[in-house]
């Protein structure tokens, strides 16, 4: 495994993250695995070398944050993990209960700490972006909780180009704690990222950590082009058919099909591959539900693909409309 900074700072991270969205206990997704489940997918992982995990307070109404810092803590030091989670979506009744105020904010990482079990988190990111709370109030809130000790960095998820730039100039203008990393939906069936994102990010030195690197799993083949949903998660979870239903995707899908064959590796391998040699990618963050996901993320990291083969896997591709910042 090798290991790199997030974006200027000097926090060092494995070049893959392990997403714990799928593991928490009583979840009512039914594709999400109990604590006892997933520390076996957990314990590879750290076996592997990775170090960095992702959660959010709304992964499973706050299970998956539990099981973070109880899988975790049973095989790493506080020392040597990093952890991130998130704050924005409701998690609690009324109208408070969300969003990026202050107080949802304040009260947001305290409660993820408890949940977690720890007096801290590596990166606290916004989830999305808050239209109805002013982004002075939201950037002055997260530089109280790094001054108190409760975060050590903060970081962005998906959200326009120019909102991203207005929460930095807003950050700097105060002199606030600015974000040091982007959580962008990125892989390859929806690379608009790349427009205005990707080269911001990597102009001002932001890290980028995408989310969904698999496409949500249709990268490695979990329906089909005819309608044919072949896991648990692809049958169950309707966010993947707003995302990924432009005719084209399944022309990439194939194009991979194609690469991994002659590779006589699984599709998974070449897409994460491809995302790992992209400019200014730190860390996709990859979810496991079966050590065969966690195994081809690992593989992926030494994978390296000729540039014929990253032009053929990416000339099928066309523009998609804005996806997932919503």
């Amino acid at each position: 495994m090798q290991y790199v900074n997030l974006g200027r700072t000097g926090l060092r991270v494995s070049r893959v993250c392990l997403g714990m969205m799928s593991f928490g206990n009583d979840s009512d997704r039914p594709w999400v695995l109990d604590e006892d489940a997933a520390e076996p997918i957990v314990r590879a992982a750290v076996d592997g070398g990775i170090t960095f995990f992702d959660t959010a307070d709304a992964y499973s109404n706050g299970a998956s944050e539990v099981a973070t810092g109880r899988l975790v803590g049973k095989m790493l030091t506080r020392d040597e993990v990093v952890i991130a989670t998130k704050v924005f979506m409701p998690v609690t009744p009324g109208e408070n209960g969300g969003g990026l105020s202050r107080k949802h904010i304040l009260a947001g990482i305290d409660a993820s700490l408890r949940r977690l079990g720890m007096d801290y988190v590596d990166l606290y990111q916004i989830h999305r972006w808050d239209g109805r709370t002013p982004i002075e109030e939201t950037m002055g809130a997260l530089h109280d909780v790094v001054r108190a000790g409760k975060a050590r960095y903060i970081g962005a998820s998906s959200m326009f180009a120019w909102q991203f730039a207005k929460a930095q100039y807003t950050a700097d203008e105060n002199g606030w704690t600015r974000f040091v990393s982007m959580q962008p939906h990125y892989n390859l069936l929806y690379r608009e990222e790349e427009r205005e994102m990707i080269p911001q990010c990597l102009d001002q030195g932001v890290g980028v950590i995408p989310w969904s690197p698999l496409a949500r799993g249709v990268l490695a083949g979990n329906r089909t082009r005819d309608g044919e949903k072949r896991t648990t998660r692809s049958d169950t979870d309707p966010f993947t058919d707003y995302l990924y239903s432009h005719p084209s995707d399944f022309d990439v899908v194939d194009r991979v099909g194609e690469i991994a064959a002659r590779r006589g590796v699984p599709t998974a391998q070449v897409a994460l591959a491809w995302l790992l040699q992209r400019p200014g990618v730190t860390a996709p963050i990859v979810g496991a539900t079966k050590l065969s996901h966690l195994e081809d993320a690992l593989a992926a990291e030494t994978l390296d693909l000729s540039d014929e083969e990253v032009k053929s896997l990416e000339e099928p591709y066309v523009p998609h409309p804005v996806l997932g910042h919503f």
